[in-house]
């Protein structure tokens, strides 16, 4: 079976299972979600007080049986509950901070990020906004492959239920990651890491007095959470960590920005920024770009060289690859030299 096939059978039985107790439960579709995902872990339907019925376990042990999701590799699985959350989005009317990172945009992030950590022997990884864990797992399967020693993956996010979806996605995928549930800006649980990520959520931070802790705040009314999270970002980073960041192709224009400039190259090494197509967004403000930062220490210098640009169309196969070997001869040139 062709990995796309495989994706598409997984999806169905997911989507048929989830559907089914979703009614039989009364509860949302990611509710229902996170519940067919423990039944597919634990190789059984659970009951609770009588719910299911058996009748409807019957129903769920045959569709749980149609597929040999644990023969499939992890992008298969992702990109099977990244088709479950796109209908969760329509049927639970999710709210645009809680939705997912595109499956390409998180490919391309963990492209980028395996190749500067190909070296290493031991990498902590953090995603501060993990949310349904799509672009941290999509980040740990390609690490994964370059990397023969230990990873210590770490997601952190305030929504409990968003956290249960990631636990479910990445115990489907096989990837071990430690999930906290804790706000992103207050003192973090997690050690210090070699590597983060984040698709970094748009708006205000509405706790002002934590908000005054970062050098990033605004000096009136509440401070952009996305300012705040790239200063928190870079204080949790190893000597010589990257970052590497989803943010708006805006960060930098705005009124509010300021304080961000102001902080940034006494603090941080930003490497570049790569704007995403266009296409790829409603408009050009919702637009996004990749973000690198680097914390100084170790063997870390500020790029002669930022790497600046646009992505092509991704319907532009030849342009897009050879923009991408653009990406990795500057990576090889400017970033790699300190990351042997």
């Amino acid at each position: 079976m062709l990995s796309q096939e495989q994706t598409e059978a997984l999806f169905k039985v997911l989507d048929e299972s989830t559907t089914t107790l979703q009614a039989v439960l009364s509860t949302s579709y990611l509710d229902a979600f996170v519940e067919t995902g423990d039944n597919l872990l634990n190789g059984q339907v659970q009951v609770e007080d009588g719910k299911p019925d058996a009748p409807t376990v019957a129903k769920l042990t045959a569709l749980y049986q149609q597929v040999d999701w644990q023969s499939f590799d992890a992008p298969t699985v992702r990109r099977a509950v990244q088709l479950a959350m796109l209908k969760a989005i329509r049927v639970d009317d999710i709210q645009a901070n809680h939705q997912l990172t595109p499956d390409t945009i998180a490919y391309i992030m963990g492209y980028l990020v395996a190749r500067l950590e190909k070296n290493k022997q031991h990498l902590t990884v953090l995603d501060l906004t993990v949310g349904t864990g799509n672009l941290l797992t999509a980040v740990l399967a390609q690490l994964k492959d370059v990397i023969a020693g230990e990873i210590a993956a770490y997601g952190v996010d305030n929504d409990d239920t968003m956290l249960a979806i990631a636990q479910t996605s990445s115990d489907l995928q096989r990837l071990p990651v430690e999930l906290i549930h804790q706000d992103a800006l207050e003192q973090l649980l997690v050690p210090a890491s070699d590597l983060i990520v984040a698709d970094l959520p748009i708006g205000y931070y509405p706790i002002d007095d934590n908000a005054a802790n970062f050098q990033t705040h605004a000096t009136e009314g509440h401070s952009f959470v996305h300012h705040l999270l790239l200063e928190q970002a870079v204080n949790q980073l190893t000597p010589g960590g990257i970052g590497v960041f989803l943010v708006p192709t805006q960060l930098f224009q705005t009124e509010a920005a300021k304080g961000l400039l102001k902080w940034l190259p006494n603090n941080v090494y930003l490497q570049g920024l790569l704007n995403l197509p266009s296409e790829l967004f409603a408009n050009a403000n919702a637009q996004k770009a990749i973000l690198f930062l680097q914390k100084p220490g170790a063997n870390a210098k500020q790029v002669e060289q930022v790497m600046l640009g646009e992505f092509p169309s991704f319907k532009d196969q030849s342009a897009f690859q050879k923009f991408v070997a653009e990406i990795v001869e500057w990576e090889e040139q400017n970033l790699l030299t300190d990351r042997q």
